[in-house]
């Protein structure tokens, strides 16, 4: 039998009807790993079963679901500041799966879950916003993230990500920019934003590449602007992304500032965060999780 790592995994409720779930499982511990499975069922489950993964001493917490849960996972590991805190496994179950995806981790669930327990462990960056919220795959604004709050579960339950733009050609009528004004270090823009990506991360949306460079272990967040004085011309820069296109803006620093006239709405990793003002700064090295050996968004 092989000598595997001790792990929890903590599962979206919504990811519990699922055979080839329990058959990795099974497989993993008939090989030996002691593997301990809880189910969330609200908003502040997840924190309280990693104060578990302490008392029962695990090496690894595996992320059962999408973007969100991997985000709030990660931020509880993060709110621990234990430099002997469990690493971050991760078990792609939800909807879009992009940061999952983007980082390399197998869909096929026995593959990811073989990696969750004993693939190598490394540090990765994290982000904050306004010192408080934060997120592990990308901060969205403006027209992508009103689509992606308001797709309805059950077609993102039936076509999966292909659902956002499906609900998003049907939504033309609330196409609208955002006036804001952006800083960072040595980076200054100000205008209409129809789309705001702000990543760690590279993807959003359901596999829109909005920050293609981006690393998650280099101490900087990378953005991009579409802006919308003329909303076709920025629509079709969303489908292309044609560099040389002047409806685009991209910038990189460790910190990034948003003001705006009127209220905004943030998409972090699935948690809506409504203002005028928001200050996002990178957390260096901020925990560690277990990615394949040929992750892209390693440096």
């Amino acid at each position: 039998m092989t000598n595997f790592p001790a792990s929890l995994l903590i599962l979206n409720g919504k990811s519990t009807d699922n055979p080839q779930l329990r058959q990795a499982v099974d497989t993993l511990r008939k090989e030996g790993a002691e593997l301990h499975v809880r189910v969330t069922w609200e908003k502040g489950d997840a924190p309280r079963y990693i104060q578990e993964a302490l008392q029962l001493g695990v090496a690894t917490v595996i992320s059962g679901g999408g973007d969100g849960t991997i985000n709030e996972i990660a931020t509880a590991l993060i709110e621990l500041k234990d430099a002997n805190a469990p690493a971050l496994g991760i078990l792609p179950l939800g909807t879009a799966n992009d940061f999952a995806t983007s980082v390399g981790i197998p869909m096929d669930l026995e593959k990811a879950l073989r990696l969750a327990i004993s693939g190598r462990d490394v540090p990765i960056d994290t982000a904050r916003v306004n010192d408080k919220t934060c997120f592990i795959n990308m901060a969205t604004g403006g027209f992508g993230t009103r689509i992606t709050t308001e797709t309805p579960e059950k077609l993102k339950a039936a076509l999966g990500g292909v659902s956002y733009l499906i609900h998003g050609l049907m939504r033309m009528d609330t196409l609208k920019p955002d006036r804001c004004e952006i800083r960072g270090e040595n980076f200054h823009w100000q205008g209409d934003a129809l789309v705001i990506g702000i990543g760690n991360g590279r993807q959003a949306g359901g596999g829109q590449p909005l920050c293609p460079d981006a690393l998650i272990n280099d101490g900087l967040l990378d953005l991009l602007v579409i802006t919308g004085e003329e909303l076709l011309p920025a629509i079709f820069t969303t489908i292309t992304q044609q560099e040389d296109n002047p409806h685009l803006v991209r910038g990189r620093s460790g910190w990034i500032e948003i003001t705006s006239p009127h209220s905004m709405t943030f998409n972090l990793d699935g948690e809506p965060l409504s203002g005028q003002t928001f200050r996002i700064d990178i957390l260096s090295d901020a925990l560690r999780a277990r990615l394949p050996p040929d992750c892209q968004l390693l440096r």
